[in-house]
């Protein structure tokens, strides 16, 4: 197994409406992830949108320096001041999914530019690092980790959670990627996830944008 540096891990999902699409990414690309990767334990960021392009679903992945980050003051402070974008934005979303927490298996290196995800049921965990070691052998698949989700700093009650409806979250999810499509949708094919949910579905995901603190003016 490779340890990765970031320990902790935020994933997020929202569908969007055609109309809006242009409002959310500018928000999300000029404003919204540099904000987030500008707080304290914030590592990085990486942007997906889903493969069928009928379906305006994306997906977000925060890598943390660890969990602790969930629940630090400087981001429950934003969490509760959101920007006037923000709150403009946080309502619109749809189907919006979250959960944060500790990166308990990892393996593999770098990334690939598409990925997918599998929300599994903590019973399916038991033999989750065999199954990461087994992904990674796939054909042009990169790397894999497991997130377990810490259910106390996901639900923390904030501003911005009260604009939005309806959140979801998990109790684990399992994301990895690869170099093309074909070979993460045939990894994808070979895990096992519980019963279908309409605000998860198994989709293959493409990279649309990627920021790095390190990329921060002043940083």
């Amino acid at each position: 197994m490779i340890r990765m540096s970031a320990e902790g891990m935020l994933a997020i999902w929202s569908d969007v409406a055609p109309e809006a699409e242009a409002d959310y990414l500018h928000w999300l690309t000029r404003e919204h992830t540099a904000e987030r990767i500008s707080t304290a334990g914030f590592v990085s960021v990486r942007v997906f949108r889903a493969m069928d392009f009928d379906i305006r679903r994306y997906f977000i992945v925060y890598d943390l320096d660890s969990p602790s980050a969930l629940s630090g003051d400087d981001y429950v402070r934003k969490l509760n001041n959101p920007t006037p974008w923000s709150q403009r934005i946080m309502p619109t979303l749809k189907n919006f999914v979250r959960g944060g927490g500790r990166v308990t298996i990892a393996s593999g290196a770098g990334h690939g530019g598409f990925a997918a995800a599998v929300a599994l049921e903590d019973r399916q965990t038991i033999e989750a690092e065999t199954l990461v070691a087994r992904l990674v052998k796939m054909d042009r698949i990169c790397s894999a980790r497991l997130l377990k989700v810490d259910k106390a700093k996901t639900s923390i009650p904030t501003r911005e959670k009260s604009l939005r409806r309806e959140d979801q979250s998990f109790a684990n999810l399992l994301v990895f990627d690869g170099l093309d499509a074909v070979a993460v949708r045939s990894a994808l094919d070979s895990v096992e996830s519980p019963a279908s949910d309409a605000a998860m579905p198994s989709f293959v995901y493409k990279q649309v944008y990627q920021l790095d603190r390190r990329q921060l003016a002043g940083v």
